[in-house]
C-alpha cells in the first residue's frame, strides 16, 4: 500500500466509494498478474490481469506503467482482505458499448484489428467491445479460408446492435459493394465502345476469361480472344496476367471484350499474301466428308477439296491428310468480299506421261 499523509488519512477516513462507482486512479506497481492503483482511497485498488483486458497474452508491464492516469470500475470495495476490486475492460466496454451504439445509429464505418478468426467469421474489438463479422459479410465474393483477415485493420459498419443479447454484427461487404458501385459507376462514364482499356484477369473459364477493368468486370469470350482459333482459354491465360483488350460492346452492366483489334485483322493483307496462283503453306485444321479446311494465318481458313487434293483419286480427306499436317497448295480462288479462299494441291503435281502410241507399220 502507498504512503498516504496524515491529511490524506483524515479524508479517506470519511471518504466511501461503492460498488459500480467510477474511480480515478493512478498506477503505484504492476504486477505480472495485476495492477495497483492509487484511488485516494483508504485502500488501494487492484485490477487483476483478467479484468484488464480480454487478451489473455496480454503483457501487463507493456501495456501500462508506473505513474499512469486511470479509470476504472469497482466491482468490491473490500474483497475480505481491505482491498478494491477494480475492473478497466467492463468500464471500457461500456464505454465500447455506446460508442457501438452511436456507431450504429450513424452508420459510420469504423476500422479495427481481426482479434480472431473463426470458422463462421472474423472477431474485431472496439475499445474492449467484441464485434463479429459473419463470413457471409467479410467480403462481397465467397471466401472459403479467412486466415489471411488474421491480424489485419479491417474496415466495416455495424448493421446490429443488441448488446443485451450480446450481438453486434459488423458488415465489411456493405462497403465493398457501395466501392464497387462507385467505381462502377466512374468506369461506365468513362469508356466507350471501340476504347482500347488494360485490365487484369480475374477468372478463366472454358468459355473465355472475366476482366477487372478496375471497376467492373468484362467478359473476353473464347471467340474474341484471337483472329485464329483457341481451344483453351486456360493454356492462353493465368489469373492475374494484365491484357490489353477492345470494348466490343456495352449492355447494361455487361462489358464485352475482344483482343481482335480491327487495324491487326489478318484480311487486310490477305488479297496480296494469298493471291491467285500463290503457293502458300498450311496446316491442316479440320476435315469434312467434302474437304479440308487449311490455317493459312491465325483468322484465315483456306478450302481444300476433296477434288483437289491429288491427281489420284481421293474417296475422303482423312484417308491422306492429318489434322496439324502442314501441306503445301496453290491458291485457285480467292474472294475477299465473302473471306473465302481455295486451294489446289493437285495443281502442283506433274502430270503423269501419256502412255507411248504404238508404232504404225
Amino acid at each position: 500500500m502507498s504512503e498516504l499523509s496524515f491529511e490524506q488519512m483524515l479524508e479517506d477516513s470519511v471518504k466511501t466509494i461503492r460498488n459500480g462507482e467510477i474511480v480515478q486512479g493512478t498506477v503505484i506497481d504492476v504486477k505480472e498478474d495485476e495492477i495497483i492503483l492509487n484511488i485516494g482511497y483508504k485502500a488501494d485498488g487492484i485490477i487483476t490481469k483478467s479484468e484488464y483486458s480480454n487478451d489473455a497474452g496480454i503483457v501487463l508491464a507493456d501495456a501500462v506503467h508506473v505513474g499512469d492516469s486511470m479509470e476504472a470500475k469497482v466491482l468490491k470495495v473490500n474483497d475480505g482482505e481491505g482491498q478494491v476490486i477494480l475492473t478497466y475492460k467492463r468500464l471500457a466496454a461500456e464505454k465500447g458499448n455506446k460508442r457501438l451504439e452511436e456507431a450504429f445509429e450513424n452508420q459510420e464505418v469504423l476500422k479495427a484489428a481481426v482479434t480472431q478468426v473463426l470458422d463462421g467469421g472474423l472477431c474485431v474489438n472496439v475499445e474492449e467491445t467484441r464485434v463479429f463479422i459473419p463470413a457471409s459479410l467479410v467480403s462481397d465474393t465467397y471466401e472459403k479460408d479467412l486466415s489471411k483477415y488474421a491480424d489485419q485493420e479491417i474496415e466495416f459498419v455495424i448493421t446490429e446492435f443488441n448488446p443485451r443479447r450480446r450481438r453486434i454484427i459488423g458488415n465489411r461487404k456493405q462497403l465493398l459493394l457501395a466501392e464497387k458501385a462507385e467505381k462502377q459507376k466512374a468506369l461506365m462514364e468513362r469508356i466507350n465502345v471501340g476504347d482500347a482499356v488494360t485490365g487484369v484477369v480475374k477468372n478463366v473459364t472454358d468459355f473465355g476469361a472475366f476482366i477487372d477493368l478496375g471497376g467492373a468486370d468484362g467478359l473476353l469470350h473464347i471467340s474474341e480472344m484471337s483472329w485464329g482459333r483457341v481451344e483453351n482459354p486456360k493454356k492462353v491465360f493465368n489469373v492475374g496476367d494484365e491484357v490489353r483488350v477492345l470494348i466490343k460492346d456495352i449492355n447494361g452492366d455487361k462489358i464485352a471484350l475482344s483482343l481482335k483489334f480491327p487495324e491487326e485483322n489478318p484480311w487486310l493483307t490477305a488479297a496480296e499474301k494469298f493471291a491467285v496462283g500463290n503457293i502458300v503453306t498450311g496446316k491442316v485444321a479440320r476435315m469434312t466428308d467434302f474437304g479440308a479446311f487449311v490455317e493459312l494465318a491465325p483468322g484465315i481458313d483456306a478450302l481444300l477439296h476433296v477434288s483437289q487434293i491429288s491427281r489420284e483419286h481421293v474417296a475422303k480427306p482423312s484417308d491422306v491428310l492429318s489434322i496439324g499436317q502442314e501441306i503445301e497448295a496453290k491458291v485457285v480462288d480467292f474472294n475477299g468480299e465473302d473471306k473465302k479462299i481455295s486451294l489446289s494441291m493437285k495443281a502442283l503435281e506433274t502430270a503423269a506421261p501419256a502412255e507411248e502410241a504404238p508404232v504404225e507399220e
